[in-house]
């Protein structure tokens, strides 16, 4: 499946830019306590991931279920042990105040924001126009930028490799040993294969890049130019109008106590 097929504005911001708002947005987020300001951003931030990401509601839904649980686990865990002094409800150990319910759902809606700001980035940033806007923009070393793209491109090759090898095992009937002795000799059957494999593998490519010369050269040129654009500025005012928004609403019109 091609996540980047249908393509969005949010998709042509300078990857380094993105990278840079949305990690400063997330630590912003910790030293959010008001929550009316934390239903307001995390709103908009929701806003920008189901409208803008360019992918269909049925795969966002089932990306975001695993972030639902972790909503409703650490929401729950503040709201039915918090302390308070508005008693909701008591039942043994479990004890629902007023201040519980509005801490707990802080926490989620943290937790929640975290995540919505995570999948945002992942489904409109390609990992090869990342490293080569951190190498323009931020002046990362190339030897560790072109290192980390040749990383991912071996994640699918060791993985097919993985699958080789346990097919190969299911026919010679490995894979039917159990107990202790029968996990540790196909840990050893796996692992040693793929080790080895890589190592030939990335010795084979660090030769390639040094014959075509990927050296930290000043006058290196890039297939792929990054550059600032309108949509960087429509990116800052998005988040600027957010974020004023929230300050707004939580002192001007607050709906939750």
């Amino acid at each position: 499946m091609n996540l980047y097929q249908n393509e969005t504005w949010l998709h042509s911001v300078n990857p380094s830019l993105k990278l840079l708002g949305l990690t400063i947005l997330c630590i912003g987020a910790l030293w959010i306590h008001d929550l009316n300001y934390m239903v307001t951003v995390t709103v908009g931030i929701l806003v920008l991931f189901l409208g803008f990401t360019g992918q269909r509601f049925r795969y966002l839904f089932l990306l975001f279920i695993p972030f639902m649980f972790i909503f409703l686990s650490t929401s729950s865990a503040m709201i039915m042990f918090g302390q308070g002094e508005t008693t909701w409800f008591k039942w043994g150990l479990v004890h629902i105040t007023e201040e519980s319910f509005l801490r707990g759902m802080l926490v989620g809606l943290r937790a929640l924001l975290f995540a919505a700001l995570g999948l945002t980035f992942a489904l409109t940033t390609k990992p090869v126009n990342l490293f080569y806007s951190l190498m323009q923009q931020a002046k990362l070393k190339p030897k560790y930028a072109y290192s980390f793209m040749a990383a991912l491109r071996l994640i699918p090759i060791m993985m097919e490799e993985f699958q080789t090898i346990r097919n190969a095992m299911k026919v010679r009937g490995v894979e039917k040993q159990l107990g202790t002795q029968g996990i540790t000799f196909k840990l050893k059957a796996c692992s040693i294969p793929l080790l080895s494999g890589s190592i030939r593998r990335a010795h084979r490519i660090a030769v390639a890049m040094e014959a075509k010369q990927f050296s930290e050269s000043p006058h290196r040129t890039y297939y792929y130019q990054f550059r600032f654009s309108y949509v960087d500025t429509l990116f800052i005012l998005y988040f600027a109008l957010l974020l004023s928004a929230g300050y707004f609403v939580a002192v001007w019109i607050p709906f939750l106590p």
